[in-house]
């Protein structure tokens, strides 16, 4: 969640999100939103539970009676990793005085704009395009138009259904926080230059600027997209990751840059959508781009052959040399003047330019903190912005009341373990015996000849972020494509690296009931330890691939065996058939390959009739 402007406003008044969201809510499109229910002025509105009652009572506090609370934690940064630590820190066995800060308005990301309210409070980085992918499986875009249905209602429709979605997860945020006795609090926050490291600026939509103290500050304003220079980023037509929740119709075309998670999960989406897309990546091969990021090899080609399947056109080993953008004629394409990776003339045959409606560069993302005065408060970065911390996830501040938690502190750049973090930073600042001994008592998982798992929502060795991000068994990695790839633990080259004799089980969708019938398309791999058949890595790439792989990360954090696997009874016509399926083909490699070579040539057959028709 990024921050910016401020009006403290009445959880009540988040049950106006019904309206519509981005820019066919303005009045230049025949909307008129009401008038607002309070003025700007240096009368913050706030979310500020009445002490002696839970009940939805609020007070009005200005400046001085904000600055008056002798608060237990301020937590910066409302997404995901800042509202779950501060839930926690306000409820039993806590019981601590906490306020929430947080401007949505510096990303312009998800805002209602007709009432200034923010609907992707709560909510993660990735709220917007999870969205958008659950609403481009559930509207057939050729179908609305077939039905004489123009490109601008269409939009409208897609955009409604996401409003729906995000107007939903934030006003069960806001109930929390009412519940919980959060005081919120929308506005720019920033460590004060003469109060050391428990002192906050908070600065208001119409500048005014009010101070408040607390004895533990957390860190959680979450990541912002790199970008690249010499892209002409205008919000309008060229975009980043956060800025495309602008978007405000339905492009015919898009050109995306980039070969991570965002850019793929992107690309299928506006496929879905009906629009013709282009992916540039730098890489000969896509496949070795999806697998320097983790993908395993199998999975990686099974999502690069989708992506051709879909008829997205992929431009390998290019960079684009110059863009070409019409100023006066929105209609007219962003041409894109193509060079080879590196530099030079692209080899013969390939193309030397790409024509779009919109451009979207998902190059990554870094950390969100260059407006958090941080050096004021003696917090130390890295070269990227990263807050340094250490294994108790404590910052090098002055006073030793900083802690940091999520996208700001680098990778990998993921909410759940975002979330796991903010949760072990609560515990550490508020710890007490009767706590401290109950964390003791749940260890966690651990595996001396491999890596070390432990309970994400403790602290200790090993746990600072790099740590983190190396462990392959510290969580499970989820790519929200169509179809969605998953995956936990070990490849067989990382056992390779390790030493490890591995070997893999494989079972293809179409082996199962359940995919031959209704997702045909994908496979799981089981990787396990030779030596004694122990589960060591889990891979998926198909429909609900994010879901099934946490059976999979039980199964390795168990150190469940092939053999356990076939003494199980999975239930009939379910994805988590193939986990038997594969633990077979562990077994009888040769007689796997053979049944999955049949199933490969069914498979090709029926998706070469599906083309033809």
């Amino acid at each position: 969640m990024i921050l910016s402007s401020t009006t403290i406003h009445r959880s009540s008044s988040i049950l106006m999100i019904m309206l519509h969201m981005f820019s066919f809510l303005n009045p230049s499109n025949g909307f008129s939103p009401p008038s607002k229910l309070h003025s700007a002025s240096t009368k913050l509105r706030v979310h500020h539970p009445l002490a002696t009652s839970r009940a939805t009572t609020y007070l009005q506090l200005t400046p001085d009676e904000l600055t008056d609370i002798d608060w237990d934690l301020a937590v910066i940064g409302a997404g995901p990793v800042g509202v779950s630590a501060a839930l926690l820190a306000a409820r039993a066995p806590y019981n601590k005085k906490v306020i929430l800060i947080d401007a949505p308005r510096n990303s312009g990301a998800l805002m209602n704009e007709a009432t200034g309210e923010d609907l992707s409070i709560g909510g993660p980085t990735g709220l917007f395009s999870k969205a958008l992918r659950d609403t481009s499986k559930r509207i057939r875009v050729s179908s609305l138009k077939g039905m004489g249905l123009r490109d601008d209602s269409v939009w409208n429709e897609i955009l409604t259904s996401c409003v729906e979605l995000a107007s939903s997860n934030a006003r069960d945020t806001i109930r929390q926080l009412e519940y919980a006795g959060i005081t919120y609090v929308q506005g720019n926050a920033a460590f004060a230059d003469s109060g050391g490291s428990s002192s906050l600026f908070i600065t208001a939509e119409d500048n005014s600027i009010s101070t408040i103290q607390a004895s533990k500050v957390l860190v959680a304003s979450g990541s912002t997209p790199f970008r690249p220079g010499g892209i002409p980023f205008d919000g309008r037509r060229v975009f980043d990751s956060d800025t495309i929740n602008t978007l405000s119709y339905l492009p015919k075309s898009v050109a995306i840059v980039g070969s991570g998670i965002i850019a793929v999960e992107f690309a299928k989406i506006f496929k879905n959508l009906g629009s013709d897309v282009s992916l540039i990546i730098r890489d000969d091969n896509p496949r070795n781009a999806l697998m320097k990021i983790g993908l395993d090899k199998d999975i990686a080609a099974t999502l690069v052959a989708d992506l051709v399947r879909s008829g997205i056109n992929i431009e390998r080993g290019a960079q684009v040399k110059k863009f070409n953008v019409p100023r006066n004629n929105p209609k007219a394409p962003i041409i894109l003047d193509l060079e080879a990776r590196g530099g030079g003339k692209r080899p013969t045959g390939t193309r030397t330019s790409v024509k779009c409606d919109i451009y979207l560069a998902a190059v990554g993302r870094k950390p969100n903190t260059a407006s958090l005065n941080l050096q004021a408060a003696g917090v130390k970065t890295d070269s990227y912005g990263g807050i340094e911390v250490d294994s108790d996830l404590k910052a090098t501040s002055s006073g030793g009341h900083v802690y940091a938690a999520g996208d700001v502190l680098g990778r990998p750049f993921l909410a759940s373990t975002g979330m796991a973090q903010g949760f072990a930073a609560v515990r550490i600042m508020f710890a007490d015996k009767e706590v401290s001994s109950s964390a003791e008592k749940t260890g966690g998982y651990s595996n001396s000849d491999m890596c070390s798992v432990g309970d994400l929502s403790m602290t200790g060795v090993n746990f600072d972020p790099k740590s983190l991000a190396a462990n392959p068994f510290a969580f499970p990695i989820g790519v929200w494509s169509s179809p969605e790839a998953a995956y936990y633990g070990l490849s067989t080259q990382q056992c390779k690296e390790m030493g490890i004799d591995a070997a893999e089980g494989v079972a293809l969708y179409s082996e199962c009931l359940r995919g031959l019938v209704f997702s045909p398309n994908g496979l799981l791999k089981l990787v396990y330890d030779k030596s004694n058949g122990q589960i060591v890595g889990v891979h998926v790439c198909g429909d609900d691939a994010c879901e099934l792989i946490h059976y999979g990360m039980e199964l390795v954090k168990a150190e469940r065996t092939i053999d356990d696997i076939l003494s199980n009874l999975y239930s009939a016509v379910t994805f988590h058939e193939m986990y038997r399926i594969a633990a077979m083909a562990a077994v009888d490699p040769t007689g796997a390959r053979k049944r999955r070579a049949a199933v490969g040539r069914a498979l090709a057959e029926r998706n070469r009739g599906n083309t033809e028709q």
